[in-house]
This record gives C-alpha cells, sequence and structure tokens, in this order.
C-alpha cells in the first residue's frame, strides 16, 4: 500500500520533470495575456543561451514610489504592441514572447544587465533552431528616439520577430467626434456662402487676382526657390531671368491697380447717367493708368539697364 502511495505522488512530479522550458514559457504567456510577469528566475529561463525562442522584454520601474513617468508612459504602448502579437498565428505567436520584468521584482537583473535608468527593451533573438540569429546571445536595444508610441515600437520589433507585429492604431474616437460635430457647422457655412459661390464676379474676381499674381512672375521664383531681397536689401533683380519675391509683390500690386483702372474705364464709367461723374471718372482713372504704367516702365528701365523708353519718369 505504501508503495502505492508513494507512485501515486511520484506520478505528478515525473509530469513536471518532463515538461519543457517552452512550455513553461507558453503557459506564462497564456496566463498574463500574452506578457510574461518575469522574476529572477523566469528571466533566466527566459534567456538562457540554449534558446530556440525569441523574446521582447521590457524592463521597468512602475511601483508608485519610484515616480518614473517615462515608464507609466510607455507601458500601455508596450501592451498594445504585445496584445497585437497575441493574434499572429499560433506557430509563430508561440515562438516569440513578450515580457515585462519591474525593477522591484527583479532589481538583480537590473544590477546585472548595468541598467540605471527606465524604461528600457530588449529583445533577444533565438540562438537555436530556424530562427536563430545571433549565438552570442547579446541583445537588440530599442531606441526611444521615435517617442514612446507604440506603432513605431511595433515596426521595430517585426524585424526581429518569426513575422510581422499586426499591429494596428486603435481608433481615436475624439477625432471622430470632431469629424462629426463638424459636419452641422459644414452645412452651416455652405447655406450662407452658397450665394457667394454661385455669384459670377466672385469668381470673376478669384480669376482676375490669380491670374495677376502668376503672371507677374510667382511661380517662376517659387520653382527657381528665389529669394525674398537681394543680399544688399535691393528688392529688384538685374536681368530677364532673375527676379525676387518682394519684386513680385510689388509687381502684383501695380499690375493690380492696372487692371482696376481698366475695369473702371470698360464697366463702371459708361454705366454714370450724370455726365459730370462721368467724364471725372474717365479724367482721374486715365490719369490713374498712366502714371502707374509709367511706374511699372520705370521699374522695367531699372530691372534691365539700357531700355530706352520711358513715359513720365
Amino acid at each position: 500500500m505504501h508503495w502505492l502511495v508513494l507512485a501515486l505522488l511520484y506520478i505528478p512530479l515525473c509530469l513536471a520533470a518532463q515538461r519543457s522550458p517552452h512550455d513553461e514559457l507558453v503557459e506564462l504567456a497564456a496566463a498574463g495575456n500574452g506578457i510574461i510577469k518575469l522574476d529572477e528566475r523566469t528571466f533566466d529561463l527566459l534567456t538562457s543561451p540554449n534558446r530556440a525562442w525569441s523574446a521582447s522584454i521590457q524592463l521597468t520601474a512602475l511601483n508608485p514610489q519610484r515616480r518614473c513617468a517615462p515608464c507609466k508612459e510607455f507601458d500601455p504602448s508596450f501592451h498594445a504592441v504585445a496584445k497585437a502579437w497575441s493574434i499572429a498565428p499560433l506557430e509563430h505567436r508561440n515562438n516569440h514572447f513578450f515580457a515585462s520584468i519591474d525593477f522591484d521584482d527583479a532589481h538583480k537583473v537590473f544590477q546585472k544587465l548595468g541598467i540605471m535608468s527606465a524604461p528600457v527593451v530588449h529583445v533577444y533573438p533565438a540562438t537555436e533552431g530556424p530562427n536563430a540569429k545571433n549565438i552570442r546571445n547579446a541583445p537588440f536595444k530599442y531606441d526611444f528616439s521615435n517617442g514612446f508610441e507604440a506603432r513605431p515600437l511595433a515596426e521595430q520589433l517585426s524585424s526581429h520577430t518569426p513575422v510581422p507585429i499586426p499591429y494596428k492604431d486603435p481608433i481615436n474616437w475624439s477625432h471622430v467626434a470632431s469629424l462629426i460635430s463638424l459636419i452641422p457647422i459644414l452645412i452651416l457655412t455652405f447655406r450662407i456662402i452658397h450665394p457667394v459661390l454661385y455669384n459670377r464676379w466672385v469668381w470673376a474676381v478669384a480669376t482676375i487676382l490669380l491670374s495677376i499674381v502668376m503672371t507677374s512672375g510667382y511661380m517662376f521664383t517659387r520653382i527657381r526657390g528665389m529669394p525674398y531681397t537681394g543680399s544688399d536689401g535691393s528688392w529688384i533683380a538685374g536681368g530677364y531671368s532673375n527676379q525676387y519675391g518682394q519684386e513680385v509683390q510689388i509687381i502684383s500690386f501695380l499690375y493690380a491697380i492696372l487692371a482696376g483702372s481698366f475695369l473702371m474705364l470698360t464697366v463702371v464709367a459708361p454705366r454714370q447717367m450724370s455726365p459730370i461723374r462721368q467724364r471725372t471718372q474717365i479724367y482721374v482713372w486715365t490719369a490713374i493708368n498712366f502714371i502707374v504704367f509709367s511706374v511699372l516702365v520705370s521699374i522695367f528701365r531699372v530691372k534691365n539697364r539700357g531700355y530706352p523708353f520711358k513715359l513720365m519718369f
């Protein structure tokens, strides 16, 4: 009878002895919803020199007494990437593990690795099997220069996992709510500006202004990357194939005055019912046209020295 009792007690011990380290890690990952919570023993087990699996390990300090704000900020991103890995195909998922180790649970591990700050992410590649990449057991260290966001973490870790991590950014419901709230505003705005959009004079003015800016050399300066002014502060660039940004603005302004004067002479002045008012507008706008065109020609003479013609100046 005693031998039977001893045999029954020995069977669980034999079954436990037959469980491989890989099986234990799979069970720990399943129990932790995809993340193994490590201590000193399980850390040594996960990073054993002879391993056919790889692992991404977060070394952190989440105890409020440690006052590690970066640790609290980064921890949700690490969990999000680990959760995304939990939906990877089973044959690949069990060949890479996500784990987290806290300073208060295994400070000797931090001392052994020489880690003085947190958070830190180490990736231990497989040393055996078809996925072996590193036989020296040297971990890859994640670069936090991209911030604490989950997407850059998933992209970098995907180069060390058997297959890319199927991470997708969560839906930003605040942006969705903002877009939905804009719909009635856009509808109301459209109803207000609807008459303006269907007014031919609005389109006429917009077309004229666009034409004036383009014919003044705007695209020329943009394509060639011309400076706003010269090195000596001048705004007129000499030669036919040079132009400054400020020169475009001034020429556009002169073109706009000339276009306005022609518009007043051809459209507004003929419709005046009073002969005196009509005559006055013709004299005024003709004079403005003549003066501004004289200024334009004088600028052309400064820009292209040797031009022999002028009007007033």
